[in-house]
């Protein structure tokens, strides 16, 4: 079953959420429908798809989450710039 472990923003890119799910393109609909309204993206308004990875067990997207979220900010950022160099919402691209 694929997986993919993926990070979202603001608009005005100042937030960072890493999340993993089975079902990217459901789980960035909840993200911009704001359908759980005290989640962290929601209260933050972070639903802007920037970067994601396709894993082919949920096991190594989590491994991933987990490795992103203990990295510091700037690993972070150049991760995303590497693959979106200009910030796109990729959700469209999905």
């Amino acid at each position: 079953m694929k997986a993919w472990t993926y990070i979202t923003t603001n608009k005005n890119n100042t937030v960072l959420y890493i999340g993993v799910t089975s079902n990217i393109k459901s789980r960035m609909v909840a993200h911009k429908t704001k359908k759980y309204a005290r989640s962290f993206t929601a209260r933050y308004h972070a639903d802007k798809l920037v970067w994601f990875q396709e894993f082919d067990s949920i096991i190594d997207a989590r491994d991933r989450e987990k490795q992103l979220k203990a990295g510091n900010r700037a690993r972070k950022i150049k991760l995303i710039e590497e693959m979106n160099p200009e910030w796109k919402d990729l959700y469209e691209t999905l």
